[in-house]
């Protein structure tokens, strides 16, 4: 039997004394890795009842059920910081989105370990590395698109579902691939991988500010 509650506890720990002991800045860092492990562990607890609610084996649930209960477990901790504390950084939101989705990705690998053994670095290296990715790739996908359509009220609640269903897709597809295997899996793995290249290529044209914001940067104080 895998106790992930325990292994979340081990990994939390250190977690929780750095977040008591350092600056502001590493402190905000470090609570949205312990944010994103613990929507993973939560996300692990809804997705199982749903599964056994359903009826679902493992490989439907982890095509139909996860990526839903996870892509929005992952962003409520982004919805809460952006509605209560209303950054004005964009630099702030999509740093709080990456470390939700490193510390999600870290913590189901661990767990992912302890189940399956560590015997086989070339696969878990590419599983760490894809399936990591792939978290990323989902934050990036809803950060993205949460820049460009926060601001416009009207638009926010049409562009949450949106992108969140766009992430979910993403992650549904991921899942289903590397649940198979040979060339199909490593196809799986590379996907992420090849999505993150292709944003950071064009991160100064996504990340970009609008005009106005341009305009006023260049207004002399």
């Amino acid at each position: 039997m895998n106790y992930i509650e325990n292994i979340y506890v081990c990994l939390a720990a250190p977690i929780v004394i750095a977040v008591l002991a350092v600056g502001r800045n590493p402190r905000r860092a470090m609570g949205f890795i312990l944010g994103g492990m613990t929507v993973c562990l939560l996300s692990s607890y809804i997705s199982t009842f749903l599964a056994a609610a359903t009826g679902a084996d493992a490989e439907a649930a982890a095509i139909n059920i996860s990526p839903i209960v996870e892509e929005i477990m992952k962003f409520l901790p982004v919805l809460f910081y952006m509605v209560v504390f209303e950054p004005k950084d964009r630099g702030r939101v999509i740093a709080a989105i990456l470390m939700i989705a490193i510390g999600f990705a870290t913590f189901e690998n661990v767990c992912y370990l302890t189940q399956n053994g560590a015997s086989q670095l070339l696969f878990l290296v590419i599983r760490g590395f894809g399936t990591g990715t792939m978290h990323v790739v989902c934050g990036m996908i809803v950060a993205i698109g949460l820049l460009y359509m926060w601001e416009e009220r009207w638009l926010r609640a049409f562009g949450i579902i949106g992108l969140l269903s766009l992430a979910m897709t993403y992650h549904g597809v991921y899942n289903m691939m590397v649940s198979q295997t040979g060339t199909v899996a490593v196809a799986g793995y590379l996907i992420p991988m090849i999505s993150a290249l292709i944003i950071l290529a064009l991160k100064t044209r996504i990340f970009r500010p609008p005009a106005e914001e341009i305009a006023d940067m260049r207004k002399p104080d």
